[in-house]
């Protein structure tokens, strides 16, 4: 029988120990509530605290085990989706801007890191796109443009191969210095523990069930109501229905960390562009050993049948460009693309008082340090220099539309398929160990597990979001919505993505 993959641990989050955070247990007034405690919600706490406001951050789950926890470890003043990008949609200001902008957070986390003491392995190394020999004109012509871009950002960009370099057979290449990895894991927990208590209570394993704005603001959690004249919506992706949610495009990508034989790449990013997107390497060191990095294969969530061919295309991609000793990691990661290609950070059209930052796309280490900045400013009154550019009520209907569209179309053709064409199996004993299926079980749509034990898991199918259905995951074992992004366990609970609610449990669920 197959063993199934463990998702549960990265690189950065293996053999690294937090001192943990107690849950709530009782109602709390202050200043700001932080819902979610990734490298957001904690670079906001951080940020508040130093200018004396009370804080209190709620995490579902572990500090630092979300997005931060899964993410490459990779900090750039460029973007995934290219600078060049940016200067086609929304011309050569906002481009400096935005490198300006990720620049100043990249600069911060080096100065908490110094400050501090923090141990999370921060350095400045090169950062390198390129396309090898065996790649398409369009794949070179990416590369060319963003070494353009890239000078005219001000950028001391470079378009000559290093001495030295993980490739040997380099077509094109633009190299921006003095960029940086963390350990992100690290980085975050240091980033806690250096906070002031009795400025700042943190709080695990506490699940906001619902946030109503007003004056002041209400959190609901299962144990304890927090009072806040500011909430932060720190969670990736904003709880609840927000109009950014149509706006964007939501993928997951698979990570590997694998022991290879011989000597390890030179420190840096590396990106190498393949079908118009690109495979992120990047090499690692610590106590447990050598690793190399490698993301790739983005999908959109819940809209394909297979997953684990994706997370096998990265495994492949692995070997034939190392010498492979073992895969000792695999992860994935969730990220949400903006309609426009900048992030939302700010408050939404229909409220004062609610901060969101979201459509970080797989840049998210920069853009969350960024957006905690943004909004500090902005409850403190003060004029951010970036804060209109990502403003979440801004206007880009030319940026924004043909993404606005294709989003959508996928809602309304998952719903469609989903409603009118129901049921990937007719019977419970139809499906095999590892399998997750959809199904009719006395006219109520679910979605049935049946674990390599046998046991059945039966929940409802039906997203507590919008009302999509949820797609199984082979690879992670979980149920995805293919409309916003939400994730949920094979018992239902929610793991990540706008919903507040678990999956409901059917009325019948004997096997």
């Amino acid at each position: 029988m197959k063993k199934e993959q463990d998702f549960t641990e990265s690189v950065w989050t293996a053999n690294v120990h937090s001192k943990g955070y107690p849950a709530l247990t009782n109602d709390l007034e202050v200043d700001v509530a932080i819902v979610g405690g990734g490298i957001t919600g904690i670079s906001a706490a951080a940020m508040l605290t130093a200018k004396g406001k009370n804080v209190v951050v709620l995490e579902a789950h572990s500090i630092g085990k979300g997005s931060t926890g899964y993410s490459t470890g990779n900090l750039y003043a460029t973007v995934g989706e290219r600078l060049s990008s940016i200067d086609s949609k929304h011309g050569e200001e906002t481009m400096f801007q935005v490198v300006d902008s990720r620049t100043f957070a990249i600069n911060f986390i080096q100065e908490q890191v110094n400050k501090h003491h923090i141990d999370c392995e921060f350095q400045r190394v090169p950062w390198h796109l390129f396309t090898t020999n065996s790649s398409k004109e369009k794949e070179e012509e990416v590369v060319e443009k963003e070494f353009d871009a890239a000078h005219r950002a001000n950028l001391e960009a470079i378009n000559s191969v290093p001495y030295i370099f993980p490739f040997p057979d380099v077509s094109k290449i633009t190299t921006i210095d003095h960029q940086a990895q963390i350990n992100p894991y690290k980085y975050v927990l240091g980033l806690a523990d250096s906070l002031d208590s009795e400025k700042c209570q943190i709080f695990e394993h506490t699940k906001v069930l619902n946030v109503e704005e007003g004056t002041p603001c209400t959190v609901h959690t299962k144990n304890g109501i927090v009072k806040a004249k500011q909430v932060i919506m720190a969670t990736h992706s904003p709880k609840g229905i927000y109009e950014v949610h149509t706006e964007m495009e939501v993928y997951r990508e698979f990570a590997l960390a694998a022991k290879i034989k011989g000597t390890l790449p030179l420190e840096g990013i590396y990106w190498h562009v393949n079908d118009s997107y690109q495979y992120s390497i990047r090499p690692y060191s610590n106590e447990n050993g050598n690793f190399l990095i490698i993301v790739g294969e983005p999908y959109l969530v819940g809209t394909i049948n297979n997953t684990e061919e994706c997370l096998l295309k990265v495994e492949q991609y692995l070997h034939e460009h190392f010498d492979v000793e073992s895969i000792v990691y695999r992860w994935a990661a969730q990220n949400y693309k903006s309609g426009d290609g900048l992030p939302y950070i700010g408050t939404s059209p229909l409220q004062s008082n609610v901060f969101i930052a979201t459509g970080f796309k797989a840049d998210g280490l920069v853009y969350g340090t960024l957006a905690a900045s943004i909004i500090t400013d902005s409850i403190f009154g003060i004029e951010n220099d970036w804060s209109k550019l990502y403003n979440p009520k801004r206007f880009t209907p030319l940026a924004t539309a043909g993404q606005f569209i294709k989003e959508n179309i996928n809602v309304i053709t998952s719903l469609v398929k989903d409603y009118f064409f129901y049921g990937e199996v007719d019977e419970l004993k139809e499906i095999k160990a590892g399998e997750g299926k959809t199904l009719k079980l006395d006219d109520e749509k679910v979605a049935a597990y049946r674990d390599e034990n046998g046991q059945l898991h039966i929940v409802s199918s039906v997203c507590t979001h919008l009302g999509c259905i949820v797609h199984f995951n082979n690879a992670e074992k979980s149920w995805d919505c293919p409309c916003h992004g939400s994730r949920f366990t094979i018992d239902g609970e929610v793991i990540e993505g706008p919903a507040y609610k678990n999956l409901a449990k059917p009325k019948d669920t004997a096997s």
